[in-house]
């Protein structure tokens, strides 16, 4: 099986048996990270510690994600999804390794007209399905590395939408919809992404909205859903920056930051990261760079 790992690169030199010419972040965790091409896991990015070996005793949880614009290039949020893989993650995007030179941030269509999507929605369950089957494969570099009973699913904009509907799936701990939310009935833009406000009831688990602010396209719509969740514990939180997010600052700025506390808390049950949603005192509560909202804690 062929694998192309990508590590630190610079201009001219050849990583694997593709060269390209921008220098790629490891992440700020304690785990320097990689992203990678799999053969046996097609029209998908995966994101990992460099080094598996800390991962024997507890394993990684897994965060799935679906691209802006619901894009075909799975490196195109690549500095968000390093860092949170960095923290003892194994992250997978939809997508292959284009190397944008920064994402591309969607804009809204013109009135009655229909965008067409580059990846599916099955991707984000997927790449769940093939994490589960290699932790179970003999001779697999993830053998009994994966926490397959800690999911977590996201997505930016378009890449929100299928989030909501993979996280549908009974194997999703958490949900973490960045940018996005549900259109209301009858404004659904996309071709072949289910936009239902239905859905939301079906939820499980917990869920973090992380928008823009009034600025961000996607607010009406995130802020709506917020308030028709019902009775799962839920959170959002509002980062001033508009629709283009975080994504690519460096380690994925204040929303990568914000992203792992909530799956250091969920996912692994970090005491001192769920202190930093919990409670009147709590940690993101007086953050002059965002405000948050709770509910059903």
């Amino acid at each position: 099986m062929r694998v192309v790992p990508f590590l630190l690169a610079f201009a001219g030199v050849s990583i694997g048996s593709i060269v390209h010419s921008q220098e790629v972040e490891r992440g700020s965790g304690p785990y320097p990270a990689i992203f990678e091409a799999r053969d046996d896991l097609p029209n998908h990015v995966v994101y990992r510690p460099t080094d598996l070996a800390p991962a024997r005793s507890d394993g990684l949880p897994i965060y799935v994600f679906g691209n802006g614009g619901c894009s075909s290039d799975g490196t195109s949020s690549r500095n968000h999804l390093l860092e949170i893989a960095s923290h003892g993650y194994l992250v997978i995007a939809s997508g292959t390794i284009l190397l944008g030179a920064r994402p591309a941030v969607p804009t809204p269509p013109q009135p009655g007209a229909k965008l067409t999507t580059e990846t599916e929605t099955r991707l984000l369950t997927d790449a769940i399905d093939w994490a589960q089957r290699e932790n179970r494969r003999a001779g697999s570099p993830f053998e009994g590395r994966i926490a397959t009973d800690r999911i977590a699913v996201s997505g930016w904009s378009c890449g929100g939408l299928q989030a909501l509907n993979a996280a549908q799936d009974l194997r999703v701990t958490t949900s973490v919809i960045m940018n996005s939310g549900f259109f209301p009935e009858g404004t659904n833009p996309l071709r072949g992404v289910v936009s239902d406000k239905a859905l939301l009831k079906t939820l499980h688990g917990s869920v973090l909205y992380i928008l823009g602010g009034p600025t961000d396209i996607a607010y009406p719509n995130g802020t709506d859903d917020y308030r028709r969740l019902g009775n799962i514990p839920a959170a959002m939180v509002n980062i001033p920056v508009g629709h283009g997010g975080t994504y690519m600052q460096p380690h994925g700025g204040v929303g990568a930051e914000v992203v792992t506390t909530w799956l250091d808390w969920k996912l692994k049950g970090t005491k001192a990261a769920g202190a930093r949603f919990t409670g009147p005192a709590c940690g993101l509560c007086n953050d002059p760079r965002l405000t948050l909202e709770r509910k059903n804690f």
